[in-house]
């Protein structure tokens, strides 16, 4: 403290050195902030880095053979095309998850290891209506994937996808997850739901490999692209993954039962659930409905919000995906929707899906 009773600040260097120049505190202000960028920059990389140690091993490049029939006086016979894609082993006994389009109708499929073994794969079942499939290799010392829960990452977290685009196998980039409960219509006209949008760079080649989270845990099933747009991807979440493989290695196909409408999943205002006192906290918002489907005979409406089917409570698209199996085909069925601040029950005889071959 000097003769006036005014304060001094005093900095000290990395030296030990005392110094009561301001300029130098702003240079060690400035130094510390350096730093502490740095070590977030390097926080970052090795999360990333850990990533890919865990999930590369299980990342597996699909080349599929595909006959198709010539055209033309002077065709002789089917011809035989190529394609490839991308997958990831999800058990030890050999099951492996792609896409649906990757492997659809392929004549023959071969799968590339992490370690550069090739071997035959057989094909278990695919579902087109989540773009999922499911095929086996017979092979020893897999490592399987750790599967995470999609139903809980955020908007902004770190998302990481790792796959073979133009055979350039176990490519990795990262970005975040842009946003959640998308409904996306792929090329081909089917319409996907609940799906997670990133940053995460994705090419030809990368579809049916893994999104993960920091932990290296898979949270999504990436998929498609938009283009010529720059950064957005999407992937399918791993819980709708997780009970499409279950059914298709249980059955081989998925018999689903089908209601018509387009949705997205919706925050419930609180007053509303503890009103109605409901038994979730969220829904799904109808966003559009086919003509002639069981739910545009029901009168449901678009900006409806659905939270229960046949007496189950329905948190999003997933639960109403669970719930629309073929034991409902034909029957009738409550269904419990949000209309403003109205809880209504409506009933609806969903029909058997007809998307598929």
């Amino acid at each position: 403290m000097n003769s006036n009773n005014k304060m001094e600040t005093v900095f000290v260097d990395t030296n030990g050195n005392l110094s009561t120049d301001a300029s130098f505190g702003k240079d060690a202000g400035e130094q510390v902030a350096g730093m502490a960028d740095e070590h977030l920059l390097d926080a970052y990389s090795k999360a990333v880095i850990h990533a890919a140690e865990t999930i590369n091993p299980s990342v597996v490049n699909i080349e599929v053979r595909h006959r198709v029939e010539r055209s033309g006086r002077n065709a002789r016979g089917p011809e035989e095309r190529g394609g490839s894609g991308s997958g990831f082993i999800f058990t030890p006994d050999g099951f492996i998850l792609t896409n649906s389009h990757v492997v659809h109708n392929a004549s023959r499929i071969d799968v590339t290891l992490s370690d550069g073994r090739r071997v035959p794969a057989d094909f278990i079942g695919d579902d087109t209506e989540t773009d999922l499939a499911v095929i086996r290799i017979d092979a020893p010392d897999l490592i399987a994937a750790a599967f995470g829960d999609s139903e809980t990452i955020k908007v902004g977290q770190v998302a990481i996808a790792v796959g073979n685009p133009y055979g350039f196998q176990c490519t990795l980039t990262a970005g975040v997850v842009s946003a959640l409960g998308r409904t996306l219509r792929a090329n081909s006209g089917r319409l996907i739901d609940n799906v997670i949008q990133t940053d995460a760079a994705l090419n030809p080649g990368n579809s049916g490999g893994p999104l993960v989270n920091s932990l290296g845990e898979v949270i999504g099933v990436n998929t498609a692209v938009i283009l010529p747009a720059q950064g957005i991807c999407f992937a399918i979440g791993i819980n709708t993954a997780k009970f499409v493989a279950g059914q298709l290695i249980k059955e081989g196909r998925i018999t689903r039962s089908y209601i018509g409408v387009a949705g997205q999943n919706v925050p419930l205002r609180r007053r509303l659930v503890k009103f109605y006192n409901l038994p979730v906290s969220s829904g799904m918002m109808v966003i559009s409905l086919e003509p002639q489907s069981p739910a545009y005979r029901a009168r449901l409406l678009k900006g409806d919000v659905i939270v229960g089917f046949d007496g189950q409570p329905v948190a999003g698209i997933d639960d109403l995906h669970k719930q629309l199996t073929g034991a409902k085909i034909g029957k009738s069925i409550s269904l419990t929707i949000l209309r403003g601040i109205d809880k209504l029950d409506l009933e609806i005889v969903p029909e058997e899906s007809k998307t598929g071959d």
